[in-house]
């Protein structure tokens, strides 16, 4: 099957493929639209079945990124990378060798040769030490620690907003301002998850939790009084809200019928393994919050990164109306009847097709070069 074929392609504007013998680098950067601004979306590094799970993931996770950075009001455009381990890292995407230097500082090049369409940053197994091996060959990374001139770790503005985002739905799930008592199932326990999970212990609510790590599971029973569940068992459980924080498409034609919860609102990408199911989750009477709108924390957090600044000011505040923006959409679906991502897919492509429309697209650095060569 090729590229143009997959079903996630949709409309992308390139897909580029690279590899470095030297370091074992195999990397896929997808650019879903760049009408609004540079391509900003976070690299991964996953240990895929294949480089067609790889594809797929990385189309899905670009086309989000379009609608993130939309629906967050920031001037860019949508892009993602992932990352197959080489060989000799035994599939761990978390190794931690000399050689993991020299890989990044590969792939920093490869973002440095699209010429600015595309910025790169910190996602699934990716470290701030990451992003700045590639900022050692490329101008566009961010997620920078603030000692080089960067925003810091986006994850703790990410759990945030996924915090706002879930408050917004309980209060009109369980018609409550406040999470005491309310019981919620957190899958994965990464910096996002288990920043969250400190936000919702101390908000009063009852933990469910579940990583793929016992010690970490463990952990947060200790710290958080929360009651340690199978990775699997928790996206079944009765709960009040499930917060899937780990891999996608947890809610498919396997689970989506056993769900036991009012409230879907986590930090992962693609949540859902087909936009459809979001039609049946309405049908059941359960609230999702769409997961390219609740975890957009992160991104904002970059977005001054891009324009070489500095603002958390700027940052906090914006972080802060994802309550507003969430539950704006949550209400639209329930008035009209309408799948939650379909309101926000809706929004996110008027946006974007109104900028294109109007002449406002964003011309990379390169392109703006050219143009003024044949004027000139």
């Amino acid at each position: 099957m090729s590229v143009f074929d997959n079903s996630a392609f949709l409309n992308h504007e390139s897909v580029h493929f690279f590899a470095d013998q030297s370091t074992g680098l195999q990397a896929i950067i997808a650019l879903h639209s760049t009408v609004l601004g540079p391509a900003l979306g976070g690299c991964r590094v996953v240990n895929y079945v294949d480089s067609h799970e790889a594809l797929e993931d990385v189309l899905r996770l670009s086309r989000g990124m379009s609608f993130k950075n939309a629906l967050a009001g920031l001037e860019l455009g949508g892009g993602k990378s992932v990352i197959i381990p080489p060989k000799d890292w035994g599939g761990n995407p978390r190794h931690n060798g000399s050689d993991r230097a020299e890989l990044f500082r590969a792939f920093g090049r490869a973002v440095q040769s699209l010429g600015g369409r595309y910025i790169a940053a910190e996602d699934m197994n990716v470290s701030v030490e990451d992003a700045e091996n590639m900022a050692l060959e490329t101008d566009y990374a961010v997620g920078l620690d603030v000692s080089h001139g960067g925003m810091g770790d986006p994850s703790p503005l990410t759990a945030q907003g996924v915090f706002l985002g879930m408050r917004a739905c309980v209060k009109r799930a369980l018609k409550t301002d406040t999470f005491d008592g309310v019981t919620v199932a957190v899958q994965g326990l990464g910096k996002v998850g288990w920043r969250l999970c400190e936000d919702l212990h101390a908000a009063g609510a009852k933990l469910l939790v579940a990583d793929i790590v016992p010690e970490t599971a463990a952990r947060a029973a200790s710290l958080f009084n929360a009651e340690v569940l199978d990775t699997d068992a928790i996206v079944v459980a009765k709960a009040d809200v499930f917060a899937p924080c780990a891999r996608g498409a947890v809610i498919n034609e396997q689970t989506i019928g056993a769900l036991d919860v009012k409230i879907i609102a986590g930090s992962a990408n693609n949540q859902l393994s087909d936009d459809a199911l979001g039609t049946a989750l309405l049908e059941r009477g359960i609230i999702y919050a769409p997961d390219y709108v609740i975890n957009a924390g992160g991104v904002i957090n970059v977005a001054p990164e891009a324009k070489g600044k500095v603002n958390h000011e700027w940052v906090n505040a914006k972080v802060l109306k994802l309550e507003d923006t969430v539950g704006e959409i949550i209400d639209e679906s329930i008035s009209s009847n309408r799948a939650a991502n379909d309101v926000a897919d809706e929004i996110a492509l008027r946006r974007i097709n109104d900028a294109r429309a109007s002449g406002r697209s964003w011309q990379s650095p390169l392109a703006r070069k050219q143009a003024l060569k044949q004027t000139a």
